[in-house]
Parts: structure tokens; sequence; C-alpha cells
């Protein structure tokens, strides 16, 4: 285990030191956060899948094309939540928000980002803390917060977004 961590900090510096063709590197204080937790197949499971009402309408970011054609290109309003496995309020907010996003009923989607896998996005996002979450509409971010709030809160935003 402890041999499959050092593996793993290990391949998230060099990957982060040495950019592949057309890929940008990437510094500051995002870059100290190296992915700890397993991801894809050696991920724990029921990780990735879920099965409830809700998961249909929430995804997670799987690489930036994948954000292009699923939040930028996506002709439905799309609640983008910015997170980390480390952060505390991100644990609370998430499924707050996974919950109010399912109450919609399909007509706002969410995508979840997790910041020490894609650096990139929240670069270029602007993302100087988490839990951040932006409301984007026709690839445009359109409204956005910081930190936690409470379901009312939530459910204003949404409204806000949706145009109800």
């Amino acid at each position: 285990m402890a041999q499959r961590l050092v593996l793993q900090r290990l391949l998230s510096l060099t990957l982060r030191t040495l950019p592949l063709q057309g890929q940008r590197t990437v510094s500051g204080p995002l870059a100290l956060h190296g992915p700890l937790a397993p991801r894809g197949p050696l991920a724990p499971p029921g990780k990735a899948f879920g099965t409830s009402a809700g998961c249909r309408n929430t995804f997670n970011v799987q690489d930036g094309s994948d954000f292009q054609d699923r939040v930028v290109n996506n002709p439905k309003p799309v609640v983008v939540d910015f997170h980390a496995q480390w952060c505390g309020p991100c644990k609370i907010l998430g499924p707050r928000l996974e919950k109010m996003v399912a109450k919609q009923e399909g007509k706002v989607l969410m995508a979840k980002v997790d910041i020490d896998d894609h650096t990139d996005l929240a670069i270029e996002y602007e993302v100087s803390a988490v839990p951040t979450v932006l409301a984007m509409k026709n690839g445009d971010v359109v409204d956005k917060f910081v930190g936690i709030k409470d379901e009312d809160q939530l459910e204003a935003f949404l409204k806000k977004l949706i145009g109800a």
C-alpha cells in the first residue's frame, strides 16, 4: 500500500513537471496537492457509479475535452462543482447540491471537477478556494459562489440559473 502511494505521488509529480505535447505546466498552490486517492480502475468499488435518480443529472469530469463536450457545449444549464477529496466543506456541499439538482428533474445538470485531477480547469476558471460552484449557460459563467450554502440558498441559485 505504501509503495503504491509513493508510486502515485511520484507519477503525479512527474506528469506535472514534464508536460506532454500541447499541455501546460501547472504551478502555484493547486500544484502542491497530488492525487493520493486511487482513480479509475484502482478506485474503490462504488465510487464511480451511482444508482439514484440524481446521479443521471450528475457526472464527474474526466478531462478537458470531456468538460468541453459535456459542460461548455451543453444546451442545458450546468452547475460545476470544483471540489477536492481532502476538503471538508466540499464533502458537505456536494451531496446537498446533488440533491437540489436532482429535484430540478433534468432542467439542470451538475458536473463535478476534482481540482487535484484537473488543475488546468481550476486555473482556467480562476478557482482559488474550494468548494467553488459555477453556474454555466451556453458555455458562459453566469453566476458563482464559494463555500457552503444552505438548501434555500442553493434552490435560489438553481432557480436563477434555470430562469424559473
